[in-house]
């Protein structure tokens, strides 16, 4: 009689997706999240139920260039063939673009040392086929004085005043804000953020407020005020979710 031995190994992916139809990353009652999508297909491949683990959540409307995911499973055809089995099953607003084995000790969430977002302001309006991906914006933009107050932000600073926490939860809001820059090509005004880790809404709450300078609302000092209250007030607006992406995690 053959012995059939486990090979369980964990599967470290990195996915993009187009997030216009999903209820975010994070998986939700009924089925609506790009987490529950990926769950049915490895389900579908290994005939069982397989939880997988992402680097973080991304909300409704965000997408994803670079998020990270881990799971365990038995799969011994090689990483190749299990991309293609991914690839095969999966909506075209989503794609595993790489999987491979790593040491059981890797979590995709707990492991993460920093992640960059990048964030698309689009000036005036914008095509069809950019305007899904983007936040337009009607009115002039004053970028020096939106890059001065991004030099504001960069660093370590307690950004409650910057996440949409109700004030209930205990999590640490001290964060190392290592990047913040605002560039412009064209119509298209980049804000790039990158942190050791981010709060709930917060790069959509930091490119409201820098927004919100450019436009002539706020002041870099005003900005600077807003930080040390720490506490979120009406002048901290949220960008809409549309013009987020998730860029890459960073490990060790």
């Amino acid at each position: 009689m053959s012995v059939i031995i486990s090979e369980t190994r964990r599967w470290k992916c990195v996915c993009a997706y187009d997030g216009t139809a999903f209820a975010g990353w994070q998986s939700q009652a009924g089925g609506a999240a790009i987490q529950d999508v990926i769950e049915a297909r490895l389900a579908k491949i290994f005939k069982v139920p397989v939880r997988l683990h992402g680097s973080g959540r991304t909300d409704a409307g965000v997408h994803a260039l670079g998020q990270v995911f881990h799971f365990d499973a038995d799969w011994r055809h090689g990483a190749d063939k299990l991309l293609a089995a991914l690839r095969t099953g999966l909506p075209p607003a989503i794609q595993v673009k790489s999987a491979r084995v790593v040491p059981a000790a890797f979590h995709a969430r707990f492991q993460a040392t920093g992640k960059r977002y990048e964030y698309r302001v689009h000036l005036g309006d914008a095509d069809p086929f950019t305007r899904p991906y983007c936040w337009p914006v009607f009115r002039p933009l004053d970028l020096a004085a939106m890059r001065a107050a991004a030099t504001v932000l960069r660093g370590r600073h307690d950004f409650r005043s910057f996440t949409a926490l109700n004030g209930t939860e205990r999590e640490d809001t001290v964060r190392d804000l290592r990047r913040l820059d605002v560039t412009r090509r064209g119509r298209l005004v980049r804000i790039t953020a990158e942190a050791d880790g981010f709060l709930y809404k917060m790069v959509r709450s930091l490119v409201g407020v820098l927004v919100a300078v450019g436009e002539g609302k706020l002041t870099p000092a005003q900005v600077r005020e807003i930080l040390g209250t720490q506490k979120r007030t009406a002048l901290v607006q949220t960008a809409p979710p549309q013009g987020l992406f998730l860029v890459k995690v960073f490990y060790a």
